[in-house]
């Protein structure tokens, strides 16, 4: 249960879901037209091209769902734990994310197949990555729980029970961050092409230096 809000939480969260958002859109409106920042809707693909029969795209929707899953089991390995805290190895996860959507951009360039894979993966890294702060849940990459949390919140609000504002914030602000980004997506797309996955690697590569920046000032503090 959030009662305080440290800004680099709020910040950390807003910046990694308008990542997923962007790069999630981007892949919807590749080539292969598969959602990558969840799995839900793959999954489902999926087990409907195995009692269809079409194997090509039972390959490639099960390669997108265990690409995510190596990509959280990376970030198990390297954070750990899943409590939010600082000075975990975020900084390094942040890097490893940044360089699979650099190998990710130049794979959608050539229209190979791995380019999905690999935006998975960073995606499966990142939702791993962030896991719980105070009790509440945190995810970056789909909104399911985020919408889910935001619909319990206002109904304890209505019935009179009160209303965790600070946990509410973080939440709306996920929500929307993921929405913009989504949409920042679909215009990078439509005026850089794949060339729009680029910024996806900056922005993460540049979530990375930030953290490490709170570290640092944490540190002298």
């Amino acid at each position: 249960m959030i009662r305080q809000l440290p800004v680099w939480v709020l910040a950390g969260s807003v910046m990694l879901a308008l990542n997923a958002g962007f790069i999630n859109s981007v892949a919807l409106l590749s080539f292969a037209n598969n959602a990558v920042s969840h799995v839900t809707g793959t999954a489902t693909i999926a087990a409907d091209a195995l009692v269809s029969g079409r194997s090509e795209v039972l390959f490639h929707t099960a390669s997108i769902l265990l690409s995510f899953v190596i990509g959280a089991i990376i970030s198990g390995i390297i954070v750990g734990n899943e409590a939010l805290q600082l000075g975990r190895r975020y900084g390094l996860a942040l890097t490893i994310e940044a360089f699979l959507l650099f190998f990710a951009w130049y794979a959608f360039r050539t229209d190979h197949m791995s380019a999905e894979w690999l935006a998975s993966a960073a995606c499966g890294l990142q939702n791993a990555m962030v896991a719980t702060y105070s009790g509440s849940v945190i995810r970056t990459t789909h909104l399911t729980g985020i919408v889910s949390d935001i619909g319990s919140a206002l109904g304890n609000f209505f019935a009179g029970r009160g209303l965790l504002r600070q946990q509410l914030l973080l939440q709306l602000s996920i929500f929307l961050a993921f929405i913009l980004g989504a949409a920042a997506g679909t215009l990078g797309f439509q005026q850089l092409g794949y060339d729009a996955v680029l910024i996806n690697g900056i922005w993460v590569a540049l979530v990375s230096v930030g953290y490490a920046v709170v570290l640092l000032r944490s540190a002298r503090t």
